[in-house]
């Protein structure tokens, strides 16, 4: 069976009035990933590098919602995650 697992620079500091919010690094996102494959002994598939807009939006789910908004009229933040395709046993 296939599955996939998102790594997302986690959020520092939220956005303030006049300044955006801080991420942490990619490097850290594929030190977090590096370190989850090891330790669970993974049998990795495909590794992508995934650009969204605004999955850190309050009305939005993460790396994984289906339908993220953008709009000309408002300022849209876009965020690069790496994402592991990975393989699981399947029942026989």
């Amino acid at each position: 069976m296939l599955r996939y697992h998102d790594f997302v620079p986690k959020m520092i500091k939220p956005a303030a009035f006049l300044s955006p919010a801080v991420h942490d690094s990619f490097d850290a996102a594929l030190a977090e990933a590096n370190r989850w494959v090891k330790e669970n002994g993974i049998r990795v598939i495909n590794v992508e590098t995934v650009v969204l807009p605004n999955i850190f939006s309050r009305y939005e789910e993460g790396s994984g919602d289906t339908s993220l908004g953008t709009s000309g009229e408002s300022p849209s933040f876009w965020h690069q995650f790496i994402r592991v395709w990975y393989e699981v046993g399947t029942m026989e």
